[in-house]
């Protein structure tokens, strides 16, 4: 089997297996104060702090979730309440185009339920959003806007964002910038830099079901869930130990090797690109052709349905994706390649092959040598 399908999840690295295996024959609650709670208090805090170090946060400013939608659903609706609750007047939800659903979804739900104007800002043809862009948006209003959200690189095409300009941006103006990181931790130099920032486990070789809300000192957004405080009262719920421990393994040696990885990824999807383009002329890379996540090739292909060509891959045992995860299986246009200005067809024929850390030269090798066939046989199953 080759997985180039890494950006839905990646299989988890050894070291992340060996502490979430050890906590599990463990018991012990983390908010119980006898013996046993303690222990496992003290994994989560530990484990708080190395991930604290590798992103360059507080450890206080790490609130652990079941993941990176519960992250950006938290940072969204929280930050959006609490603004609104201090302002009536801070009513505008500001994302881009070209987010994943887990922010589309609860903008789009905060529109309908809660009366916020949600303004999507456009992308240019790589998919990127311009820092002159978010300035005007802002400016037409400054007083009116409660947050900002972008991505730090898009799931679908890899397109980095100018994070960091954007933030600052909307910094001039006291706004609370949001990022979701969850595909550039492992593979950028990502820096707790924004207000607000979403990151998970399976992206980076960690466990499912375990992610972290970074949250900068004195930001405290509305809690989705109430129960028990966990989490400085903004993320109530038993912390899961043995994820904790899995996490945070995951994040120190994802992050310990990120230069060379990113390096060795780079090399390979620069290859695969080359491939091909070589195999099949006419296919089209989306995405900024320089920056983008070292381990990402998204392609379009003239005249085929990207889910024919999926299933023809996978016959031969190669794994892609034709966009999102969390929208595969449904028949429809991804709306990234939409906002990037393509048309129906290019954003139905696409594919999507990342790279990780189990990647190799051979799964190149194979990729390249039956995208070709494919592609033909998608064409003639579209034509008939």
């Amino acid at each position: 089997m080759v997985y180039l399908d890494h950006a839905a999840t990646t299989p988890m690295l050894p070291e992340a297996i060996e502490a979430m295996t050890a906590e599990f024959a463990q018991v012990g609650n983390p908010s119980s104060l006898h013996a046993s709670g303690r222990r496992a208090r003290r994994v989560v805090e530990e484990s708080r702090e190395v991930i604290a170090e590798a992103m360059g946060a507080r450890p206080s400013e790490v609130v652990f979730t079941s993941g990176g939608t519960e992250a950006d659903n938290l940072a969204l609706k929280g930050i959006f309440w609490v603004r609104r609750g201090a302002d009536p007047a801070r009513n505008r939800v500001l994302i881009s185009a070209i987010e994943h659903h887990a922010v589309l979804d609860s903008a789009d739900w905060l529109a309908e339920r809660e009366g916020a104007v949600v303004e999507t800002l456009p992308v240019d043809e790589h998919g990127r959003v311009l820092p002159e862009t978010l300035r005007a948006v802002i400016e037409r209003d400054p007083g009116s806007v409660a947050v900002v959200s972008v991505m730090w690189v898009n799931n679908e095409v890899g397109t980095v964002q100018p994070v960091d300009e954007l933030a600052a941006i909307a910094r001039e103006h006291g706004i609370p910038f949001h990022t979701d990181a969850v595909q550039a931790t492992a593979q950028l130099p990502v820096r707790f830099t924004t207000d607000a920032m979403t990151i998970t486990g399976h992206k980076i070789g960690g466990p499912v079901g375990v992610g972290a809300l970074l949250l900068a000192k004195g930001l405290d957004p509305v809690p989705v869930l109430h129960g028990g405080g966990q989490e400085r009262d903004v993320r109530s719920g038993t912390l899961d130990a043995p994820a904790i421990a899995g996490f945070a393994a995951a994040v120190s040696t994802s992050v310990s090797r990120r230069d060379s990885e990113a390096a060795r990824l780079a090399g390979l999807r620069d290859e695969l690109i080359s491939r091909v383009r070589a195999e099949v002329p006419d296919a089209v890379l989306n995405g900024d052709p320089v920056d983008r996540l070292p381990g990402n090739a998204h392609f379009s292909f003239p005249g085929c349905e990207g889910d024919a060509l999926l299933m023809l891959l996978d016959a031969r045992g190669i794994e892609c994706s034709t966009g999102s995860a969390c929208s595969a299986g449904v028949a429809e246009p991804s709306h990234v390649l939409l906002a990037m200005g393509a048309d129906l067809a290019r954003a139905r024929g696409s594919l999507r092959f990342s790279l990780g850390h189990t990647s190799t030269r051979a799964d190149v090798d194979a990729t390249a040598k039956e995208i070709a066939p494919v592609v033909e046989r998608a064409r003639r199953a579209g034509a008939v």
